[in-house]
């Protein structure tokens, strides 16, 4: 992974082979990012995705593997109990332009992934929700 500053944003470039996830968590650590916005492209060849299910308080997942085009990535930076906390979703495109989408997991960087994240200077901490079983902002 190679990273560039430029004011409030980090430029990201995670390369083949390198899990998203744990890659964007690693710079908001380095870097002390508590609180912000992600955006980015790229391809994958695996990635496992969810949804929630609200009436039953629970995610349902699916793991894909082959050649996917991330279409869009986009989340946002928090924290919970004073750790950092990304809330992320995807969505990845076949090789016959069929579209998957949800809740991001985890992916593994096939060709390459381009990730912008614009820092807020303040810290944003949620706090789990009882009615419908999320961790939500604490705003």
């Amino acid at each position: 992974m190679k990273i560039k500053k430029v004011e409030n944003n980090y430029i990201l470039r995670i390369d083949r082979g390198e899990e998203i996830v744990d890659s964007i968590k690693k710079v908001c650590i380095e870097n002390k990012i508590k609180a912000g916005g992600i955006i980015g492209i790229g391809a994958v060849d695996e990635l496992k995705i969810g949804i929630y299910n609200v009436p039953n308080k629970e995610y349902l997942s699916e793991t894909l593997k082959g050649s996917y085009e991330v279409t869009n990535l986009t989340g946002n930076i928090s924290t919970m109990n004073g750790e950092i906390y990304l809330h992320l979703h995807i969505t990845v495109t076949d090789e016959n332009f069929n579209a998957k989408g949800g809740h991001l997991n985890f992916a593994i960087v096939g060709g390459t992934c381009e990730i912008i994240i614009k820092e807020i200077k303040d810290i944003i901490e949620r706090k789990k929700d009882f009615e419908t079983g999320l961790n939500i902002y604490n705003i």
